[in-house]
């Protein structure tokens, strides 16, 4: 069984193996085994607190993580916006995930989607439980896996605003961001990881969210890039972050949550949880040192932008692997990140000209396609039923494909639908250079009312970090 067969099984069940004697038999009465089925499995507690830990540090990843990473790297007239993007997604997705999404995630269901018997986590008690991938099986309450599912489905439609960021509004991204939850993120969760999902079945690799989070966030926030069009100034005006610390401070944040994220993604304080957590970090430190390198060869220098994107390339692509193969595999998918995703940011978004804000395109959803394709190709622990690792590749790429195109597809109809409803689902073009978090908040973030000096206008804030100064000459 694959590792994220058995993260995901989330109605097995585990009893005692062998018979008690022959002894001990004879001597049971059928009132005291019959008190014995009747008693709630038992609960490990060193898996529960470590999965109850890895919950907030994933919440962490989101809130303050994403919001100072995404936050710095917009125009100080637009910074409390982001962050208001991030906390609203903590806020409507926390609430969705009680009421219908863990349902329609890990409910029965079918091939594609749940069903509704855990709507409103019924049949969710104090008793039941879900089972890790130790051996033998230890439960955790079922609760704690609720929560810290939750906060993946909370974190996944916020990646999405680093590439519409700065223009979308408010409203709009709050029914956009429920409409996608409930149409995109869930049924490709239970797909993925749902007991009776297909992508399940077929024995792919996906222990932390390769497919489930950032391939569908990152091919969606492509398709909302483009719908919604370019800023005002896009390609003319130099569009630099405007304040790195608080970037760096962020990414920082993403790195020590992502430890939740991926090891806590064993579901157990287990050996399995220490490859994962080992993984995790080599990955991104791969990354990191590979973009210095590549940017050192390419502008002359290196950025401290750079790093901080190297960073989260590297944490993104490792997470779907990070179970199944060896810290040596981390390297080479740490090392293969970062060229593939310096070269979508420096050069495929200028030479196909879409205004991508926070590159979540080139990051999220081309690293964790690598990241997907890479847990087959460094595998050391295959997917059920599965003998080789060419036989894994293929499989991983059926489940690439199938989410590179269901995402952006479901993103195009579900924006197209409300743009029938709001009419046009940006600010106005003077609210935009105004900035929105006068127009749509009333705030301020640094106290002045225009939000930022005209001189901090202008260009992509990754696509300034790696690319030189001639690519304002791009529209």
């Amino acid at each position: 069984m694959s590792h994220t067969q058995s993260r995901t099984s989330t109605a097995a069940r585990w009893g005692f193996a062998g018979a008690a004697g022959g002894l001990l038999a004879a001597l049971a009465t059928s009132s005291w085994a019959q008190d014995a089925a009747a008693a709630p499995p038992v609960i490990d507690t060193g898996d529960t607190a470590w999965v109850l830990t890895s919950s907030a540090l994933v919440l962490m990843m989101t809130l303050p993580g994403l919001a100072l990473f995404y936050g710095g790297l917009v125009r100080a007239k637009n910074v409390l916006n982001v962050l208001m993007q991030c906390f609203i997604s903590a806020g409507i997705v926390g609430v969705l995930w009680i009421v219908v999404g863990y349902s329609l995630a890990f409910g029965t269901g079918n091939a594609w989607i749940g069903d509704f018997s855990k709507v409103g986590l019924a049949g969710v008690t104090l008793d039941s439980v879900t089972a890790n991938f130790a051996s033998p099986p230890r439960n955790i309450p079922e609760l704690v896996f609720v929560m810290f599912q939750g906060m993946f489905a909370i974190i996944t439609p916020a990646l999405i605003l680093g590439a519409i960021a700065e223009r979308m509004k408010f409203s709009a991204w709050c029914a956009f961001l429920t409409i996608w939850f409930l149409v995109v993120y869930c049924p490709i969760a239970h797909m993925v990881w749902g007991g009776e999902g297909w992508i399940f079945k077929s024995g792919a690799i996906d222990f932390a969210g390769g497919l489930v989070v950032h391939m569908s966030s990152g091919f969606s926030a492509l398709a909302a890039a483009i719908m919604l069009g370019k800023r005002a100034g896009f390609g003319k005006e130099p569009m630099s972050p405007h304040s790195l610390p608080l970037c760096l401070i962020g990414a920082g944040l993403l790195w020590t949550g992502w430890f939740g994220f991926n090891a806590g993604s064993a579901l157990s304080a287990s050996p399995l949880a220490a490859m994962a957590f080992l993984n995790t970090s080599t990955a991104a430190s791969m990354a990191v040192v590979t973009w210095a390198i590549i940017e050192w060869i390419h502008r002359g220098k290196p950025t401290a932008l750079g790093g901080a994107t190297a960073a989260v390339a590297g944490l993104v692509a490792i997470t779907p692997a990070c179970g199944n193969v060896a810290p040596m595999g981390a390297i080479a998918i740490g090392f293969g990140v970062a060229i593939i995703s310096y070269a979508a940011c420096t050069f495929l978004k200028p030479a196909l000209g879409y205004d991508d804000s926070l590159d979540v395109f080139g990051v999220h959803a081309l690293g964790g396609a690598w990241g997907a394709l890479a847990a087959g190709i460094f595998a050391v622990t295959l997917g059920s039923g599965i003998e080789t690792n060419g036989q894994q590749i293929m499989v991983q790429l059926t489940g690439i494909g199938f989410t590179a195109v269901f995402a952006p597809v479901a993103t195009v109809i579900i924006l197209g639908l409300l743009k029938v409803v709001f009419g046009d689902l940006r600010v106005p073009e003077e609210e935009e250079i105004e900035g929105l978090d006068i127009t749509q908040h009333s705030e301020s973030a640094y106290g002045f009312a225009g939000g930022t000096p005209s001189s901090s206008f202008g260009h992509s804030a990754h696509h300034y970090s790696v690319s030189s100064v001639k690519e304002t000459k791009f529209a």
